[in-house]
């Protein structure tokens, strides 16, 4: 069973039983407003899907992260594969919880994944794909380590693509 640990949190596998915590997190319009709309229901139950098929395809996928003391749903943070002009990166995704904004738990999440990535799983290189006008996002990319590298376009808008090699 997978499970990683942070100083205050634990990240684990989502699974079914998740879809009321995640929606505290996909209804609201402001935690998600760089992504392209917030999510119901039914599509919260296809996106644990989906990362339930990356968990059994590439062995990583988005992560439930919990308050390690008392078990509160903090949000989701995780490796990605995402393809960028063809090729097959290794993203550092999170997505936090609003009450929980400032607290560098983001951060904390994120630095707990490139570890994972680099020295248990062995990637040479992973990257984060940020809406350009999400200072908040960027400054957990730079926390971490990875700089600007260019942008792109995916999903239908320019994305900030940062990196960070080994």
């Amino acid at each position: 069973m997978f499970r990683l640990e942070t100083n205050r949190m634990i990240l684990r596998k989502m699974d079914l039983s998740d879809v009321e915590r995640l929606s505290r997190i996909f209804t609201d319009p402001i935690a998600m407003q760089f992504y392209p709309s917030t999510k119901n229901e039914e599509e919260t139950v296809a996106w644990i899907k989906w990362n339930q098929g990356n968990y059994e395809k590439y062995g990583i996928g988005l992560w439930i992260a919990e308050n390690k003391q008392d078990g509160e749903f903090i949000g989701q943070c995780g490796l990605v594969p995402q393809e960028i002009n063809l090729q097959q990166e290794i993203e550092i995704g999170y997505l936090v919880v609003r009450k929980y904004w400032g607290q560098g738990l983001a951060t904390e999440c994120a630095i707990a994944c490139r570890e994972y990535g680099f020295h248990k799983l062995g990637y040479d290189r992973l990257i984060s794909l940020i809406d350009k006008r999400n200072v908040a996002s960027r400054r957990v990319a730079e926390n971490v380590g990875m700089t600007w590298k260019k942008e792109i376009s995916k999903w239908n808008k320019t994305i900030q693509l940062y990196g960070i090699n080994k």
